[in-house]
């Protein structure tokens, strides 16, 4: 990870480690500036993230990003210089016998499958819990075209999660990510977190549009 770090950024460490998540979730009544873009309101995405810090600014940094809309790749990597591809996705959320089930299905010389399922109903973690940590971040940081660092703030309500969540993973790491994520494959987990989510805002440069 240290070599993707732009000046002035640092590892954040969970317990003394550096750590990557990989996150899947659904994008709902999307808006670019306020305005939602045709046949983009609606769409998953899988991620790839670390975790980094500025001072006292927690954030994350994004590996890979993929979604199954090329207009939203185009975009976030010409304006925005994100980490976007497009593959196929197919994602499903449902609610059965008390458990929420959610299921993202990525085709990329595949299938892979993230699957978590936990309790209902969502219940807030305690802000020394390891749900928090990964969850809560405030700042999202990146890289522009001359290697320096990039700022944006993302506001939400602290999100609440779903209990004894249980992860189902059938993903090639090699395949997807590249050879440097194959130590990836077949290690556990520090951490399964299903969350709630809500509405998110996202400001460029550390809060000012």
């Amino acid at each position: 990870l240290l070599p993707r770090l732009p000046a002035g950024l640092e590892l954040d460490r969970f317990e003394g480690r550096a750590c990557v998540s990989l996150v899947a979730f659904m994008f709902y009544d999307t808006r670019l500036r306020g305005v939602r873009i045709p046949g983009h309101v609606t769409f998953p995405e899988i991620n790839l993230r670390f975790y980094v810090r500025s001072g006292e600014r927690r954030g994350v940094m994004f590996i890979r990003e993929i979604v199954g809309r090329r207009a939203i790749s185009t975009v976030a990597r010409s304006v925005y210089n994100e980490p976007y591809i497009t593959r196929r996705l197919d994602a499903s959320v449902r609610e059965h016998d008390g458990r929420i089930e959610t299921a993202y299905t990525l085709h990329d010389q595949g299938p892979h499958f993230i699957g978590v399922n936990a309790k209902a109903p969502a219940v807030l973690p305690g802000e020394d819990s390891a749900e928090h940590w990964f969850k809560e971040h405030q700042w999202g940081f990146g890289v522009d075209r001359k290697g320096k660092a990039l700022t944006y703030e993302v506001r939400h309500p602290k999100w609440r999660v779903y209990p004894d969540a249980r992860l189902h993973l059938d993903l090639d790491w090699t395949r997807v990510y590249g050879p440097e994520w194959a130590m990836l494959q077949d290690r556990e987990p520090v951490s399964v977190v299903l969350a709630e989510g809500s509405k998110v805002e996202v400001f460029p440069k550390a809060g000012r549009s």
